[in-house]
């Protein structure tokens, strides 16, 4: 059923606002998914942080502009699913990435990061970064390293003290 023209500007509108403030994004073929399989991805897609949109390219094409995301119109071709990952960058790419082994239909074509676009081999990469959670807590592991150091080394000296006093206090008591 086709689109009205007012149905295709505010779905321009929303995915341009949802690309104004996305981190990443990633394209995939999804040619050959069910409409069950498609909705069980938009589910956990929405758990996850992502925005998940099927899309026109002629519509992409607009509702990029003015982004970072500006550099993939050159690549729309085909039936294009568009995720953006709002959360953290790497979201989106972990969505595809574990959909994609589930379902072989689902092909990753680019993604998009920083405004460059890059090849889908480079998905794995992108789905390796750490979330926010994770960054954080290895900064604080970070941080936190060279304090507990300086706890250790400074509790060692009078541990070791008192082990030698131990030591000779056991020699006098034997001799």
């Amino acid at each position: 059923m086709p689109m009205s023209l007012e149905q295709k500007k505010a779905m321009t509108a929303e995915v341009n606002a949802v690309a104004q403030s996305a981190h990443s994004a990633v394209a995939a073929e999804y040619r050959g998914i069910k409409a069950t399989e498609m909705d069980s991805l938009r589910a956990q897609a929405r758990n996850q942080g992502v925005y998940l949109r099927v899309v026109k390219n002629s519509i992409a094409r607009r509702a990029v502009e003015g982004t970072d995301f500006e550099c993939m119109t050159e690549e729309f071709s085909g039936p294009l699913m568009l995720a953006f990952s709002q959360e953290d960058p790497g979201s989106a790419a972990r969505l595809v990435k574990s959909y994609a082994k589930e379902n072989s239909n689902l092909v990753p074509k680019f993604v998009s990061i920083s405004g460059s676009v890059y090849p889908a081999s480079e998905l794995e990469r992108l789905a390796s970064l750490p979330t926010r959670d994770e960054a954080i807590s290895k900064l604080m592991a970070t941080m936190k390293a060279p304090t507990q150091k300086l706890a250790t080394t400074l509790n060692e000296v009078p541990g070791k003290l008192v082990r030698t006093l131990a030591a000779v206090r056991d020699a006098k008591e034997a001799g």
